[in-house]
């Protein structure tokens, strides 16, 4: 049940912030749950082979190289999935930091 209520949460907060930011489109609540989850899969795949590689300088750029994969993921995402699109890269780098903040303020809630 929690897995859904996150999945659910996911998609609120990608509908919430492709509508605060330009460049930004998502064309519905079922194709924000979608990008989520695709998000999800994609960080929790090809993110994390590409963190591994690139721990040493992850490490020396204080976690820069891990924020700018987030981004790529985010792009990765926009043109794999058809209704979900970001235009470039500050555009999507401006989503990841929302859509954490969000994601981060969804899960105090859901706490208390």
């Amino acid at each position: 049940m929690k897995f859904i209520l996150e999945i659910l949460l996911t998609g609120l907060a990608i509908v919430i912030a492709a509508h605060i930011l330009p460049g930004v489109h998502v064309n519905g609540y079922f194709t924000a749950v979608v990008a989520g989850i695709l998000l999800a899969l994609v960080n929790a795949t090809i993110g994390l082979v590409l963190r591994v590689l690139t721990f040493p300088l992850n490490f020396l750029t204080l976690g820069l190289i891990s924020f700018i994969i987030s981004v790529c993921m985010v792009l990765l995402v926009s043109h794999l999935l058809d209704g979900f699109y970001v235009r470039g890269f500050f555009s999507a780098a401006l989503f990841a930091i929302v859509l954490a903040v969000l994601k981060m303020l969804f899960h105090t809630v859901e706490k208390n």
